[in-house]
């Protein structure tokens, strides 16, 4: 149970600070802050090559999952606006 609330959190956290990196906050709440944030985690453990699926919360986790939080934001962008802020 802890493992999943630390999840939640850890995404809300990324996915609020990639947001605040793609100026999109206006447009997002918590609930897309943590969607963006946990599936974030996975493109960039897939782009970087990493595990994102252990219990290991540390810097190089954070950075990675703030990278696929950021890559995912842009390609949200480009699909809507046609291009990325």
């Amino acid at each position: 149970m802890f493992s999943l609330i630390a999840w939640l959190i850890f995404g809300a956290l990324i996915g609020w600070v990639a947001s605040k990196i793609m100026n999109t906050d206006a447009q997002q709440g918590a609930v897309l802050n943590i969607v963006v944030g946990i599936i974030g985690a996975f493109i960039g453990g897939f782009l970087i090559n990493r595990d994102v699926t252990g219990n290991v919360f540390n810097l190089m986790s954070v950075f990675t999952a703030l990278i696929g939080a950021v890559v995912l934001l842009g390609i949200v962008n480009l699909f809507q606006r046609g291009r990325v802020r």
